[in-house]
């Protein structure tokens, strides 16, 4: 390299090299969780198809896994996915039967696949959560469509999530010109889409799952005041769990943040949206404050409250869920022991002052 190297070279190759390693090690960590979520699904169909026992066990099969193993995200819901994985893309047998040494056939008898993606362009550019969202998709070429878009443009698996719910399939197809549509669905030629920030890969590697989603720079700041900000209200909060995953209809959803309120003997539920007010947003709330309800509570408990917090650069919002709470004293009750929408709207407004937004 010479003996002139300036300084800002100095610290560019750092840079370079530091980022170059990073995306390797993020590589070689989601490429092995992939592998790994193959050879589960592998063992459980083998099971399923000649398991000695297997009819002791039938349909609780998964739940029993669950129970006996008992490790960080090894769950009923995991099995299900990677047992439907094993069988929708019978390409990934070579690579699992190379890293793990499993006996490795051809083709899975279970699955015609006239449109495969190359294993090793799976491997490389998607991660375990782009693969769970595609396992959604019945039709083999439908999914073949989005593993194909998702590597040429990039997409994250928000972005992925979004153009399957928005038919981009379907809208392609019905286009005069879909070479147009698909244009504008390319990435920035920068991002990254294997990231170690993702829950499946947080979970492989034994690590807190409440840090395993990913958020934007805004929403993170504004968690970490809120978190503190509701602790020092003096008003019986007690911090429970952030990013608490939970499981609904066999999904996974993390809520933002939750509480314990020892005045009101309640969860307090938290989320916020770095974005304006939408209807939805209010009705997911309402499904968790409902889960907990039916899946948290404990004897002496009283029902579980919400609380939504929508922002954008012109507004702030909150509203409150209070599920099934029919008697207006009750409501009034939990109501005087909740921060109110105007001491937490004030608290947005001048966190992002400081953010200077």
């Amino acid at each position: 390299m010479g003996e002139f190297m300036k300084f800002e070279m100095l610290a560019d190759s750092i840079k370079e090299i530091n980022v170059k390693a990073g995306n390797i090690a993020k590589c070689a960590v989601n490429q092995l969780m992939t592998l790994r979520n193959w050879a589960i699904g592998y063992y459980i169909v083998e099971y399923e198809q000649g398991g000695s026992d297997r009819a002791s066990y039938g349909t609780r099969l998964l739940k029993n896994l669950e129970e006996q193993i008992s490790e960080k995200g090894m769950n009923s819901t995991l099995f299900k996915w990677c047992r439907q994985f094993y069988l929708l893309y019978p390409q990934i047998g070579a690579a699992v039967s190379h890293q793990f040494g499993l006996p490795y056939f051809e083709k899975s008898a279970t699955a015609s696949h006239q449109f495969e993606t190359k294993p090793e362009l799976l491997l490389n550019n998607l991660s375990f959560s782009h693969i769970r969202e595609l396992l959604v998709i019945a039709d083999d070429f439908e999914r073949f469509f989005y593993e194909t878009e998702c590597i040429k443009c990039n997409w994250t698996v928000r972005e992925l999530r979004r153009q399957i719910k928005t038919n981009l399939y379907i809208r392609a197809g019905i286009s005069k010109k879909p070479e147009l549509l698909l244009q504008e669905t390319m990435g920035h030629p920068d991002s990254t889409m294997l990231t170690i920030k993702d829950p499946f890969t947080f979970e492989f590697l034994g690590l807190n799952a409440r840090d395993a989603v990913s958020e934007s720079d805004l929403e993170q700041a504004l968690m970490d005041h809120l978190q503190e900000f509701m602790l020092e209200l003096g008003q019986g909060f007690c911090f429970e769990a952030r990013q608490k995953r939970i499981i609904i209809d066999d999904k996974y959803y993390f809520v933002d943040l939750v509480f314990y309120n020892r005045l009101l003997h309640c969860n307090v539920i938290i989320e916020l949206k770095n974005d304006e007010f939408k209807h939805e947003d209010l009705g997911q709330l309402n499904a968790y404050v409902g889960y907990y309800k039916k899946n948290e509570m404990s004897e002496g408990d009283n029902p579980p409250v919400g609380i939504l917090l929508c922002t954008d650069k012109g507004a702030q919002m909150v509203e409150y869920a209070l599920s099934g709470m029919d008697n207006q004293l009750f409501v009034s009750t939990y109501m005087l022991h909740l921060p109110d929408k105007k001491t937490l709207e004030e608290f947005m407004r001048k966190e992002m002052r400081e953010m200077g937004i």
